[in-house]
């Protein structure tokens, strides 16, 4: 695998695992099972971009490992 892309695929790797926790709300047992009423909420603003921000590393995350792939076949 080329070394750009594999530092590339670290790194969004990286900001991909930061985006994904700080979308993290309630993190207890109870809101697994209904004790949290947010599922029906709609994302607003920030939230909303940090949305669509995780959607943009996991298309550049998959991106990166089939270029990965295709380049060792």
């Amino acid at each position: 695998m080329n070394p750009v892309l594999a530092v590339g695929q670290i790194v969004v790797c990286i900001f991909l695992i930061i985006a994904i926790l700080m979308q993290a709300r309630g993190v207890g047992l109870s809101s697994a099972f209904g004790g949290d009423s947010s599922v029906y909420r709609s994302r607003r603003g920030v939230e909303q971009q940090l949305l669509r921000f995780t959607g943009l590393l996991i298309v550049l995350f998959v991106a990166f490992s089939l270029v990965g792939y295709l380049q060792t076949n």
